[in-house]
């Protein structure tokens, strides 16, 4: 008996993977939750294991390919179906003196396959938490049309998302199993491609040697276990019509895509990150299965290839080049689709916005007393822990501690119900050249700032390598994110349900400010920051806010945190 081996749920919002490293080849024996093969998503890198014992009868997904959640990746048996494919070369003798010419033998497998004995099915992919159905708004592709291995197929519409379903296989549209304004289940075979188009199935029967396809026609089975061999000698017998469509069947892989276009694609993941770092696709050498251009080869890139752009303007007026000369985006002028991550953060974004009533409340903080602590200790913080000691370890301590005093701030909504956790799980906003992501530094509130510091860059470094497990990225109940890393002064943070508030930590910078020096009132230098504190109107007031930050406040200018550094 067989079971097929697919590819598994891998967190909210991950609809795809890429395969990355086969660890077990057709012919191995393999236990249960033994590791099979390696796969790579946008949020985590994961080892998929077998979930029976037995032999590795079937691969259908190349290293470097990319396939959707659920899509079928291999078959483990008891060993017959991959002792299947040795036994098929028995039948050809059978087959040839029935066929007076050795020539036509090659043409009729490569018709065959084509039209079913190659066929994927596509099935409708998970697209999130609790949604189990989608209805197809629009058909990009129709049955006879070829498609490349990523490309959009359709568009489907969901009750959180619209987003576009790709091809998993390169080859040729045979079936559309689904009408425009169908609603399908999740899993639901959608369409299938095969490595012909199913119109051109006939015309190999119907040309000259028109007798011996016919003959050959009902061992379909046989001759597509003698395909590989026979591919060979097919540019030999030069019939331009029938030999072009079995070049996809021979090799459905990456190499398809170059032969048909004259370049490597590319996934559009990569072609962002290669915009993103001024790359030129044109000049990379791709390192992945068929020569496809991975996006570690485009960072290799980025870092081997100086900057080109700004040479250009300082050749042009070399004796007034500012000091802070901007590249050009690759961008500018070019119209991009959204990524997965994009859409399903707008989806949320708007469906926060619809559904909670959500304003910002700021507060001004001197932390001039507390720049002067850090001054004095982050040294020896470093040389203990290995840690920066940041200010965004302070404001984080200080958010959570207040958390525990004000849970209103760390509540969720649940129907006619305010729930109290009593935990105080930090979401720390990540950005990344994919979007945003919220990695959750957990029990937060019973953390030392090491702790939390060590937290923080754990989850942000883990973050930017791609190395997130989907438990990282659940069970937050309150937000930081720290905007004043990139020199904003403060905004108004939106709330990500189900949680009630976030906060926005601006830049610290100096200006005057009123001080007491001997009870009087002076001036001086002052170091400042805002906190913009923007919460789910519902359930919490502008007094709790208030309260809350306000206490916040008061423990930063307080800068009392020589017993909470953990050094």
């Amino acid at each position: 008996m067989s079971t097929s081996v697919v590819l598994p749920a891998l967190g909210e919002s991950v609809t795809e993977g890429t395969v990355t490293r086969w660890l077990k080849q057709v012919g191995d024996t393999v236990e249960v939750d033994e590791p099979l093969l390696e796969v790579s998503t946008d949020k985590v890198d994961t080892e998929i294991p077998s979930p029976v014992s037995g032999v590795l009868e079937a691969i259908f997904a190349d290293e470097d390919e990319t396939i959707e959640v659920g899509a079928q990746l291999a078959i483990v048996g008891d060993g017959s179906g991959s002792a299947a494919a040795p036994a098929a070369p028995a039948a050809e003798p059978a087959a040839a003196p029935e066929a007076p010419a050795a020539e036509a033998a090659p043409e009729a497998p490569a018709a065959a396959p084509a039209a079913s004995g190659d066929a994927t099915d596509v099935t409708l992919p998970e697209l999130g938490e609790s949604v189990t159905e989608g209805t197809v708004t629009r058909w990009l592709k129709q049955v006879g049309d070829t498609i490349e291995v990523d490309e959009p197929l359709l568009e489907i519409s969901t009750d959180k998302v619209d987003t576009e379903v790709p091809s998993p296989v390169a080859g040729t549209v045979l079936e559309l199993l689904a009408a425009e304004d169908d609603t399908v289940e999740i899993g639901a075979v959608l369409a299938r491609i095969g490595s012909g188009a199913p119109a051109a199935a006939p015309a190999p029967a119907a040309a000259p040697a028109a007798p011996a396809p016919a003959a050959a026609a009902p061992e379909a089975p046989a001759a597509e276990a003698q395909a590989p061999a026979a591919a060979p000698a097919a540019p030999a017998q030069a019939p331009a019509p029938q030999a072009a469509p079995a070049a996809p069947a021979a090799a459905p892989a990456a190499p398809a895509p170059t032969e048909a276009t004259g370049k490597t694609y590319v996934t559009p993941l990569v072609r962002k990150i290669a915009a993103q770092n001024g790359v030129d696709l044109a000049t990379v050498t791709g390192t992945g299965v068929g020569g496809r251009i991975r996006k570690e080869d485009v960072l290799a890139a980025a870092k081997s290839t100086p900057a080109a752009a700004p040479t250009a303007p300082a050749a042009a007026a070399p004796a007034a080049a500012p000091s802070t000369v901007l590249e050009t985006s690759p961008l500018r002028g070019t119209t991009q689709p959204m990524s997965r991550l994009r859409k399903v953060v707008a989806s949320r974004a708007v469906e926060s916005l619809n559904t909670t009533a959500q304003l910002t409340t700021v507060v001004e903080v001197d932390v001039t007393k507390l720049s002067q602590f850090r001054d004095q200790y982050k040294n020896d913080f470093l040389a203990k822990t290995g840690q920066k000691l940041s200010f965004l370890s302070f404001f984080s301590l200080a958010a959570v501690e207040a958390l525990k005093a004000y849970p209103i701030i760390n509540s969720t909504v649940d129907g006619d119900n305010i729930v109290y956790p009593d935990h105080e799980n930090l979401s720390i906003a990540v950005d990344t050249p994919k979007g945003l992501y919220t990695p959750v530094l957990r029990d937060a509130s019973s953390k030392s700032i090491a702790e939390i510091a060590a937290g923080i860059a754990d989850l942000a470094a883990r973050t930017r390598d791609s190395k997130l497990k989907p438990d990282d990225l659940a069970g937050g109940t309150f937000t930081i994110t720290n905007t004043g890393s990139r020199g904003a002064l403060f905004d108004t943070p939106l709330v990500f349900l189900p949680q009630s508030a976030i906060l926005g930590t601006g830049i610290v910078y100096k200006r005057p400010g009123v001080t007491k020096v001997d009870g009087v009132d002076a001036i001086g230098v002052r170091s400042y920051v805002y906190l913009a504190l923007s919460y789910d109107h519902r359930t919490i007031d502008g007094a709790d806010a208030a309260r809350y930050l306000s206490a916040v406040k008061n423990r930063l200018e307080e800068a009392n945190f020589a017993a909470n550094l953990g050094m």
